[in-house]
């Protein structure tokens, strides 16, 4: 995902998309323990995009704030 994608999202479709990438996550921590996943570096990739999602809605607190 690119920050400007994530940027002109609402904050309730943020708080979606992190719902989301959370279940993902659990999803690819499942499959890599059972051996069933082939790209684990897709781990890595959603755990940056969560921490970017993060970002973004924590700027848009402190936006509003202000």
């Amino acid at each position: 995902m690119k920050i400007n994608e994530i940027r002109d999202m609402s904050t309730e479709e943020l708080q979606v998309k992190l719902a989301d990438l959370k279940k993902e996550l659990f999803n690819l921590r499942f499959q890599h323990a059972t051996n069933q996943l082939d790209n684990p570096m897709r781990i890595s990739a959603t755990k940056k995009d969560i921490a970017r999602v993060n970002t973004v809605i924590r700027e848009k607190e402190l936006g509003s704030r202000q």
